[in-house]
Formats: structure tokens, C-alpha cells, sequence
């Protein structure tokens, strides 16, 4: 069984301005469909068919097979990444809040040290809010590159691509950057990434 396109978990024209339906026509219909569709046409030959995303991420890096593991990586990074959006305005609760509070001192200094890394980044890549061992902690990483590769528990990312945001936004990464942070956040599934229940969701066999 081959990789399949996720649906997005929301309407398309849901975000208004924020996201355009035609930013999701293109980031989700043609850039994240062609990654799944490279992924498929290469898990014969790396012997891989059967295996689950993440399984294929990890041993596409072992093997350093850089195609494989490049599209097999935007694969999971795009679909944890809709995850992590939501049209309705959300705040971090609970644990998730606590978490944020012992560890960057407020939810307004975290999103600030989040959006720095954000529009620092250079080039193409993600910008991630990670449990690393006990603590939270942000960074990005380049390209296609993934956390699940790295022993790290994603809990937030944003896309720092160009064909994320430059219908909406031209060369403002900022503004998206800003923008996505304040208002598009789905903080309920960034809670559930603290026990692993939701990661799982941007999982799938092959």
C-alpha cells in the first residue's frame, strides 16, 4: 500500500486572509501530493514498501539515500504541519502552559524566541517547538530535515519554505511568521504532542 495525500482537517478557505484557499490549492494539492508521490516511487528499490513514514525517514538517513529521506521527510513535515493550524483562535492550557511558563518565562517570550528563529532561518526549512529530553526547546532545521530523525518530540512547526507563504505574503516571512503565530495555532494538538498521542496522526504506512 502507497503513501497517501492526508486531507487537510479543515476546509481550505477556512483561515480567511491568514491562508488563502489558493496558498492550500498549491502548498497542499501540488508541493506536499508531489512529495508523496516521489516518496511512493522510491520505497521499491530502498526495499522500504510496507514500512511506516517515520520508519522510512530514519532509514532513508541511515542509508544516506538524501532522495528518499528528503521526500519522505516533507511528507511527515507537511502533514504534522496542517496539524499544528487551526482557523479558530486558541491559548496553551494546562500542562502545555506550565511547561511554557517554567521554561521561557511566558507564552509572549516563547512565541517571540519562536518567531525569531522563524525569520532567522536561512533559506528553506522549519522552525520547531521540540521536547528534547525534559526541557522545551526551539529550533529550526534546513530543508526536508525532521526532529523524528533526531530523537527529538516535535510539538509545534511552522513551514519557512517560500511556497508556504509567498502568495500571501510576497517576501514578508515576518508578517506569516507573526501572523500564524497570533491567530492560527491549533495549541490543543501542540498539548497533545506532549505524551506522543498526537504526533502519531502525521504517521502512515506505506
Amino acid at each position: 500500500m502507497a503513501f497517501q495525500l492526508p486531507d487537510l482537517p479543515y476546509d481550505k478557505s477556512a483561515f480567511g486572509e491568514i491562508i488563502s484557499a489558493e496558498t492550500f490549492d498549491y502548498h497542499h494539492g501540488k508541493h506536499h501530493k508531489a512529495y508523496v508521490d516521489k516518496t511512493n516511487g522510491m520505497l521499491a528499490d530502498a526495499g522500504l514498501e510496507g514500512k511506516s513514514l517515520v520508519e522510512v525517514i530514519k532509514a532513508a538517513k541511515d542509508k544516506g539515500n538524501k532522495g528518499l529521506f528528503n521526500n519522505s521527510a516533507q511528507v511527515w513535515n507537511h502533514s504534522f504541519y496542517w496539524l499544528c493550524l487551526s482557523p479558530t483562535q486558541q491559548s496553551p492550557s494546562g500542562e502545555l502552559a506550565a511547561r511554557i511558563e517554567d521554561d521561557f518565562g511566558s507564552l509572549d517570550e516563547m512565541l517571540a524566541k519562536f518567531k525569531d528563529e522563524a525569520v532567522g532561518h536561512f533559506a528553506s526549512g522549519w522552525a520547531w517547538l521540540v521536547l528534547d529530553g525534559d526541557s522545551l526547546k526551539i529550533t529550526s532545521l534546513h530543508d526536508a530535515d525532521s526532529p523524528v530523525a533526531h530523537g527529538m518530540k516535535p510539538l509545534l512547526t511552522l513551514d519557512v519554505w517560500e511556497h508556504a507563504y509567498y502568495l500571501d505574503y510576497q517576501n514578508a516571512r515576518p508578517d506569516y511568521v507573526e501572523t500564524l503565530l497570533k491567530k492560527a495555532i491549533n495549541w490543543e494538538f501542540v498539548a497533545q504532542n506532549l505524551d506522543g498521542e498526537g504526533i502519531g496522526r502525521a504517521d502512515q504506512k506505506g
